[in-house]
């Protein structure tokens, strides 16, 4: 087999290895604070926080998706809420931090992408609060004042 049919063969299983992954991407609309929709395809098992900075859009995450803020507050559509794992003691307590909470609002960094959520829409609420876990611990390092 010649170099130029080699090439042109490993394209074409490029192509078709493409289309084939494509497929088995989900897709999530995310709302915007403008009312703007994108849509992305991700992969099973990403989370709302990492496609939605991947995609430079305005969802902040300030600990780095580590469950420790609200920064990645998204408002999840009625209609895909259940089919979404219950959000767990520490979430729960970041999300009565959050601006603007609903029944719906899940943290991004929390919910991970499964065949069963393909098509989810997410909206982004009009605000965050940069509240994290950390700001309500008691500081060892803080001295009484005399």
């Amino acid at each position: 087999m010649d170099t130029f049919t080699s090439q042109s063969l490993g394209k074409s299983m490029i192509s078709r290895f493409e289309t084939l992954t494509s497929d088995l991407r989900i897709h999530v609309t995310f709302i915007t604070r403008e009312g703007d929709q994108v849509h992305i395809k991700a992969a099973e098992g990403d989370n709302l926080l990492d496609i939605a900075q991947a995609h430079d859009l305005d969802m902040e995450g300030a600990c780095g998706g580590s469950c420790a803020c609200s920064t990645c507050h998204v408002i999840v559509d009625p209609e895909f809420y259940d089919l979404i794992p219950e959000p767990d003691d520490d979430e729960n307590d970041m999300l009565d931090l959050a601006f603007g909470l609903t029944e719906t609002s899940r943290l991004g960094c929390q919910v991970k992408l499964t065949k069963e959520l393909d098509g989810l829409r997410v909206a982004l609420p009009q605000m965050t609060r940069n509240l994290q876990a950390r700001d309500f611990e008691k500081r060892t390092d803080e001295r009484p004042q005399q």
